[in-house]
């Protein structure tokens, strides 16, 4: 300071400009040297690390990296009945990504179904889910993404059949289906179970596909009984119905078991939901996942199991069923043995399997053509798989032996056919 007070004392108007140039000049050392402080690089990083554990809740990565894409440069393909969504890039870059957006401008899309122009973001986005996320957890997200390596990839435009190529249609379906709002705590039940609720809901986004939706693509009701999986030939199984994939009567043990490692001793999770085990949900930490837990057994059930009286099948049902009794023991019974048993922790029984007799027969019909795979995940680094037997059987095949194994061993569900087969290929008729 003695130098400034020397140039002051000499009165010189100058000398007030540099002075204010001076002072200018501590200043913005000062801010440069808070800002880059030790303290304020932690707390970014943990931002940023709190982010990217959020983002993996949300499986962002999932719709917004193509096979053998860039991570989160998009390009994705959705195939849904209304035509294919591409997925955007969500990586820093400036001109083709969100490196431009603010943190309001990612919290309007998640919350409002709103990209930053303010044009109206199409649901295969699933916001509808996304709205329940608190701005702090979207604040973490954008702070994350932020921060990982930008990738210069513009995607094509969205491939949408008319009329729903048409935006202000948007504002119709957003007036008839979508309720924005962060996600409000049920205050009758715990911390626990409130937690469960939000992954579930929201960010977890599970609703999205395990509820069934009508012909515009919005959900039909508010629970969360099944439904067909968007941009795929896989079905959701109901998570209220004992006979498909309800946890009720479940141990909070098993349903953490399934969760983090994609098998457990009552089940197994394959295609769509094996990739979420895989990419998502074995990264939570044990408190969320037990906190999803709760959320699932609490979900009451649509319908109990009931014993049901069936009639004698006609002799024209046994000799399909025989067809397929021989197509099993050549095929399959080598693995998953002569009364559908499997083997413990290696190959899934059959007898007495929900996911076989479910309804929809479309699951099983899946892991026959293209094999049953659990996912890879720390807690089953060498998971058993079953090869797919598409190459090797015809369709008719397919069908006589998942009628089979959907009645035999005290299974009992409805016939599939050959045109069941084709259409689970993406065949139409």
């Amino acid at each position: 300071m003695i130098p400034t007070m020397m140039i002051i004392a000499r009165g010189s108007k100058n000398n007030f400009l540099f002075l204010g140039y001076m002072l200018t000049l501590l200043m913005v050392t000062h801010t440069a040297v808070v800002n880059a402080s030790p303290e304020n690089s932690i707390l970014s990083e943990q931002r940023q690390a709190q982010g990217e554990y959020l983002a993996r809740v949300g499986n962002c990565l999932g719709c917004h990296t193509a096979k053998g894409g860039r991570p989160f440069a998009g390009g994705h393909r959705l195939l849904t009945s209304f035509g294919t969504f591409i997925t955007p890039n969500i990586t820093p870059d400036k001109e083709t990504g969100i490196g431009s957006w603010s943190e309001e401008d990612f919290w309007k899309a998640m919350h409002e179904g709103k990209s930053r122009d303010g044009k109206l973001l199409y649901p295969a986005f699933p916001y509808t889910e996304y709205t329940k996320v608190t701005r702090a957890d979207a604040d973490l997200i954008f702070a994350y993404l932020q921060s990982i390596p930008a990738v210069s990839q513009s995607n094509p435009p969205h491939e949408i059949r008319f009329p729903y190529n048409s935006r202000p249609l948007l504002y119709l379906w957003r007036a008839l289906f979508f309720k924005q709002g962060v996600y409000e705590p049920d205050q009758s039940k715990s911390d626990e179970w409130n937690r469960g609720a939000y992954l579930v809901q929201g960010l977890g986004h599970c609703n999205a596909c395990h509820i069934a939706r009508n012909v515009l693509g919005a959900i039909q009701e508010d629970t969360v009984g099944g439904g067909q999986i968007m941009g795929s030939n896989w079905y959701a199984p109901s998570l209220t119905s004992r006979q498909e994939a309800g946890s009720m009567h479940w141990a909070i043990e098993e349903i953490i078991e399934l969760l983090s490692s994609g098998v457990s001793q009552r089940a197994m999770t394959s295609g769509p939901m094996g990739t979420v085990v895989r990419q998502s949900l074995q990264y939570l930490s044990q408190d969320d996942l037990r906190a999803m837990a709760v959320y699932l057994k609490s979900i009451p059930e649509s319908n109990a199991q009931s014993e049901v009286s069936y009639p004698e099948m006609p002799e024209n049902v046994r000799k399909y069923l025989a067809q397929g009794e021989k197509l099993y023991k050549r095929y399959c019974e080598g693995c998953h043995g002569i009364t559908g048993q499997g083997a413990s922790g290696i190959y899934p029984a059959l007898a007495g399997n929900r996911s076989i007799t479910m309804t929809s027969p479309t699951n099983v019909i899946r892991s026959v053509l293209n094999g049953g795979y659990p996912p890879t995940t720390a807690a089953n680094p060498r998971p058993y798989g079953m090869p797919p037997f598409q190459q090797i059987i015809r369709d008719e095949e397919v069908a006589q032996v998942v009628s089979f194994i959907r009645n035999a061993w005290g299974n009992r569900s409805s016939l599939v056919s050959a045109i069941d087969v084709g259409q689970s290929r993406g065949n139409s008729y």
